[in-house]
């Protein structure tokens, strides 16, 4: 199966779903094949501007030609929301990009076991994107080839094996943008605070961020020995990371991780209740 021969609906049409279907539209979707299910006029108008997509306010029965259901919608709304289309798409392939839905739920409220459940970030706005999945048991190796097709203009993709790894992922990945955004705010303060004007201090904590991660990236060396290569002792970076070691900077940062996963499941079991929405 190929995504520019596939009927794709989006059940939300806000950034992610955004950044996905403007991928894909980059990559020969036609605009004819995408079905866009979002309440919101503003967001409607804006879907059809950018995309040149139909975009409506309810779901019906139009939703029976998609091959494959993109669920963007906030977590608090996607049992109702799948209340209302699982009547018209039990035939698709189910992809979820909500965050803390287990796959168990969707499955119970769908009334379909071909499911796929992802944990992306927000670079992925920018093509950057680093995108886990799961996938049910039902769901076929076409299937996950589509799915791969469809997030491929986001950024990467790694498929886990166990769902419930899916909790670490969400404090790894899905949140580490946000570690990264915090480090470079951090950065850009001691700039500014060691004489340097903020645009300038800014520039250098995101630029060195990038090279990093580039350099993290194309290196066959673990991250330690990339670290120990700029290190030298009695110099600068061994008395930043001296300092740092002496914090406990290390193991602090590992139990706010730890504290994110756990979040994450927690929210996973409030989400998947069958009790009245919230």
């Amino acid at each position: 199966m190929n995504f520019q021969d596939t009927t794709i609906a989006f059940i939300g049409g806000g950034n992610m779903a955004s950044a996905i279907l403007g991928g894909l539209v980059k990559k020969g979707l036609p605009a004819s094949n995408v079905q866009v299910v979002e309440p919101w006029a503003e967001a409607r108008e804006r879907l059809s501007r950018d995309f040149g997509v139909a975009a409506s306010e309810h779901p019906g029965p139009a939703l029976a030609q998609a091959g494959l259901v993109v669920w963007a919608v906030k977590p608090q709304t996607f049992r109702d929301a799948a209340a209302a289309v699982a009547p018209h798409a039990k035939g698709a392939l189910h992809l979820s990009v909500a965050a803390g839905i287990r796959s168990d739920s969707m499955a119970r409220w769908l009334g379909t076991e071909r499911i796929v459940r992802t944990m992306p970030n927000t670079p992925a706005l920018v093509g950057r994107g680093m995108t886990a999945l799961f996938a049910r048991g039902a769901v076929s190796a076409g299937d996950r080839t589509l799915v791969e097709q469809v997030l491929a203009p986001t950024g990467e993709t790694l498929w886990v094996d166990a769902e419930a790894q899916l909790d670490a992922v969400t404090a790894l990945s899905g949140s580490g943008p946000a570690y990264v955004f915090y480090f470079i705010e951090a950065m850009t303060r001691a700039g500014q605070e060691m004489g340097l004007p903020a645009a300038t201090a800014q520039r250098l904590a995101i630029g060195t961020f990038c090279g990093a991660s580039e350099l993290a990236r194309a290196s066959n060396e673990p991250p330690s020995v990339l670290r120990e290569r700029v290190t030298s002792k009695g110099g600068t970076t061994y008395a930043a990371l001296t300092s740092m070691e002496q914090s406990g900077v290390a193991d602090r940062f590992v139990q706010a991780m730890q504290a994110a996963c756990q979040r994450a499941a927690e929210l996973g079991d409030e989400f998947g209740r069958d009790g009245p929405a919230t």
